[in-house]
């Protein structure tokens, strides 16, 4: 057979769009003998035989690539980043799935062939809530072998300050690579300020072999679900609201100051709108004092000209609306020129700490490129829409502490407790949460775990319910050190209580007495009423300390289970599962 002409055959393709009444393809006039006409006519009828099998009933294009695009979110970010992803994914010929790690298991993955996965790590090293039943599975030494058919890339969000930086990431790439799959572009691990990489990232997988092989011809996103439109404001566009009021609400005799923010809506409409359950990104600027610190260490005026992302600026500015000043990242060390260890930096150190054992001053720009972006803080919303429309509060435990024999505060907290006035304009947005709102099934009954700050979120639920006239039970466990001092919200709670929006409540004083009483001390006393709640249908949610009390209150409540079932702590853990799964148990910690 003689060499075609790719483009002559490529018209001769485009023209035989259909057969004739003999069922040849190839015109009886084109420039061929009848043994290459005859293979032509094979060859053709072939390729339209496919197309027709790609194409549906209505004549749509071929589907893309089947490609399953796998998270584990905290806060949403990644959740957010993986629908990104799909529309992404729909422009590169592939049609793709989103759904939660535990939405899936390891022997899952063998039956596909290209998985992305979008994962921060949590607390010390740990999966997000909706990633851990699938990490521990992965981990597990029974973990069944994935087939090298599996084409897989992982992004992992992080923060640099940390020890344990991405070490979810890291852990679930090295374990798909181990059992077998392959990995065809390397895990990035994105710090906290992740839109660039991550842009790169995606980019770079789709250009990869693996990918460009087997993306479908048909770039449309036939099946994909209509994605939401994005808010007008964001942390990087954020509202610019004022502040209403920052009272005190722990008394004076307190070992913590917790302020109660709330913070005027108005003019933001729609982009707005939260839910119950929902979290504030705050915006906050760097305290003045702080800023003249770490200019008077490096030398420096803070009238110097700099350059950032966003362009030129003034160093002083940059500093102190801009630049995280309080966090120390390995590249801040690399780039000032300073060894951890030999300098006898403590973990905790601040950029100030840094400057003083640098080797004499420091230029302005290596000093603003030493320092990440000042990143927004979130917190968890404590008030309903329906009872105070137009306004959203918070609660805010400032954070305060001694350093090198320095007294230190935190950014966003003492920011809006102490350093922001009434009226001052500060920006805001809505962290929207996708599951950790009261049931829409107001009949639920409702347990509510949240000593401390923790409080935030369960004063927005019972709120809601009021204003919804919800006959759903209602049970709240809150506690902190001293009773005199630490009951947040107090008269509220006291009132919902006494006109039954609350059934129960349980308090929690770890000082008050003797022994040290805490939230899952009470849960466990009342363990036989709380697996009654639940077998009656009852959510349970968990808002605070993720290391510590989140941790204690689910071992508690394994233990209720187990006992409740009277069975072991595997058959435990598996009931507790399925109220993960079911959305029945939900935690806010952080």
């Amino acid at each position: 057979m003689n060499a075609f002409d790719p483009q002559m055959l490529k018209s001769l393709s485009a023209a035989a769009e259909g057969q004739s009444a003999d069922g040849t393809l190839v015109p009886e006039d084109a420039p061929f003998d009848p043994a290459q006409r005859q293979w032509l006519n094979g060859l053709f009828a072939g390729i339209n035989a496919v197309i027709g099998a790609m194409a549906d009933a209505n004549g749509q294009d071929a589907p893309g690539t089947a490609l399953s695009i796998l998270f584990g979110s905290q806060s949403g970010n990644c959740e957010r980043l993986s629908k990104d992803l799909r529309k992404y994914a729909a422009t590169q010929g592939f049609e793709a799935e989103i759904a939660p790690l535990n939405d899936v298991t390891p022997a899952d993955l063998a039956g596909v062939n290209h998985a992305l996965i979008v994962v921060s790590t949590f607390g010390e090293g740990e999966p997000p809530d909706n990633a851990a039943k699938f990490f521990k599975a992965l981990m597990a030494d029974d973990c069944p072998p994935l087939p090298e058919t599996l084409n897989f890339s992982v992004i992992g969000l992080g923060d640099t300050s940390y020890a344990d930086f991405n070490q979810c990431a890291t852990d679930i790439d090295t374990r798909l690579g181990e059992l077998g799959a392959t990995r065809v572009a390397d895990m990035v691990p994105c710090d906290v300020d992740f839109e660039e990489p991550f842009a790169e990232w995606k980019i770079s997988v789709f250009n990869t072999d693996a990918f460009m092989t087997a993306a479908s011809a048909s770039a449309a996103p036939l099946a994909a679900e209509p994605e939401a439109v994005e808010p007008a404001f964001n942390k990087s566009r954020p509202f610019m609201a004022s502040l209403m009021t920052a009272d005190r609400l722990s008394g004076d005799a307190s070992a913590k100051s917790v302020r109660h923010i709330e913070i005027s809506l108005a003019g933001g409409g729609a982009d707005l709108e939260y839910a119950a359950g929902d979290a504030l990104g705050v915006m906050p600027l760097n305290c003045p004092e702080d800023v003249a610190a770490v200019l008077r260490a490096a030398g420096l005026t803070g009238k110097e000209p700099v350059t950032l992302k966003s362009g030129p600026a003034q160093l002083r500015a940059a500093l102190m609306t801009q630049l995280d000043i309080a966090v120390v990242t390995p590249k801040t060390l690399e780039a000032l020129g300073v060894d951890k260890d030999a300098s006898g930096l403590e973990d905790d150190a601040q950029l100030l700490d840094v400057l003083n054992v640098c080797d004499g001053p420091v230029e302005a720009q290596t000093l603003v490129d030493a320092i990440r972006a000042l990143q927004p803080r979130l917190y968890s919303i404590s008030s309903s829409p329906k009872a105070h429309p137009g306004e959203v509060h918070l609660t805010v435990g400032e954070v305060r502490y001694t350093l090198n024999e320095r007294s230190c505060k935190g950014v966003a907290s003492t920011y809006l407790g102490d350093r922001l006035q009434p009226g001052a304009m500060v920006g805001v947005y809505v962290n929207r949460s996708p599951h950790f709102h009261p049931p829409s099934n107001d009949d639920l009954p409702l347990i509510m775990i949240g000593p401390g700050t923790g409080i935030a979120p369960f004063r927005a639920f019972l709120e809601e319910r009021e204003a919804r006239s919800a006959p759903g039970k209602n049970w709240l466990f809150f506690g902190d050190q001293h009773e005199a001092c630490d009951f947040l919200y107090r008269e509220q709670v006291e009132a919902w209580r006494t006109n039954g929006v609350l059934d129960r409540l349980d308090l929690a004083w770890s000082r008050d007495g003797s022994e040290k009483v805490y939230v899952q001390t009470l849960l466990e006393k009342h363990g036989e009423d709380v697996f009654a709640w639940l077998q009656e249908g009852a959510a349970i949610y968990i808002c605070g300390d993720a290391s510590r009390m989140a941790a204690d209150v689910e071992k508690a409540l394994l233990t209720i289970i187990a006992k409740g079932l009277d069975t072991d702590e595997v058959t435990a853990q598996a009931y507790l599962d399925d109220l993960a799964d079911n959305h029945r148990y939900q935690r806010d910690v952080y």
